[in-house]
């Protein structure tokens, strides 16, 4: 009888190791599915972006006008801005992609490319 429990915890030791292992595997196999049709970067062109992100956003030049804002009146009679919001997006975005524009090659899509999208 003992033996037999032995015997039974050790293959429910073994199955759940196993159901680890493949756990493991399911989870590799998902992100590589996921990243199948995603385009292809290497790491130095990844770092170039990053730094033309950076020096564009540094040199982005930000306005009063560009927000939208409120005000509240604290308990103890002090002004403060309760709300915040962006509204120039568009702009920021555009000057943003101008310098990775003028930074890149940028080439058509091939027909076949084209076609899948």
């Amino acid at each position: 009888m003992e033996n037999n429990k032995e015997l039974l915890e050790a293959t429910v030791k073994g199955l759940q190791d196993k159901l680890e292992q493949l756990q493991t595997e399911l989870n590799v196999k998902t992100i590589e599915l996921n990243n199948i049709n995603k385009p292809k970067l290497n790491k130095s062109t990844i770092y170039l972006i990053n730094d033309i992100v950076n020096s564009a956003l540094e040199d982005y030049h930000f306005d009063c006008g560009m927000f939208e804002y409120e005000f509240n009146l604290g308990y103890d009679n002090k002004l403060e801005l309760s709300d915040l919001t962006f509204t120039d997006s568009y702009d920021l975005v555009e000057a943003v992609v101008t310098r990775i524009e003028k930074k890149f090659n940028i080439i058509n899509d091939t027909e076949d490319e084209s076609k899948s999208i």
